[in-house]
């Protein structure tokens, strides 16, 4: 069965868009044009526990992500500049307070405190936690000041982080012009998403 890949893309200029909160989850669901990237094994690092202090990647860069809405089954991707794009309207729309658990509950106490695009993955501070970003990838540090979330944090129960947004997709074809603006591993993956 040969499956689309479509790009996802930002409008910044409607309201509708952009991530709107980001969910602690179990394990890091695409649903219709709402982006939940779990089961994606984007997990996230305990850096501080007097603190409360969790890191986490929120968005990772031309990774292809399987995705199966009711009439069909596709793959989907944020290009960098989508994810930085994504980044910055999160924090212009303060939304930095706005965290859910699993997608359903609204976490009260829970806050990013920090969010940044990696530029050098040998001198993020994502490499000091061992997150393995890519260059481009989204990475936020969120305080934790519930004492039932934190809990259930130290136990297990959520251990990776989950965008909640809206986004315009479109359908790509590799062209020579996409190709140059892939990195050599995604187009792989691309052409092999294709071909298959």
């Amino acid at each position: 069965m040969d499956l689309d890949l479509r790009e996802l893309i930002l409008d910044e200029t409607d309201e509708e868009f952009g991530v709107e909160a980001i969910s602690l989850v179990e394990s890091p669901a695409i649903q219709e044009n709402f982006v939940a990237l779990k089961n994606q094994k984007i997990e996230f690092k305990t850096i501080d526990e007097d603190k409360r202090i969790v890191v986490g990647l929120a968005l990772i860069p031309e990774k292809p992500i399987y995705r199966r809405d009711d009439k069909e089954e596709y793959y989907i991707f944020f290009s960098k500049d989508t994810v930085r794009k994504t980044a910055e309207l999160y924090l212009r729309n303060h939304n930095n307070n706005n965290a859910t658990l699993e997608h359903q509950t609204k976490a009260d106490g829970v806050s990013v405190v920090e969010s940044w695009i990696v530029e050098d993955v040998d001198k993020d501070k994502t490499a000091l936690y061992g997150l393995n970003a890519v260059k481009g990838s989204w990475a936020v540090v969120m305080r934790i000041n519930n004492d039932d979330i934190w809990q259930d944090v130290k136990n297990g129960t959520y251990k990776g982080l989950s965008i909640e947004g809206f986004f315009s997709d479109k359908q790509v074809t590799p062209t020579k012009e996409k190709e140059a603006e892939l990195s050599e591993e995604t187009l792989k993956k691309i052409i092999e998403i294709l071909n298959a």
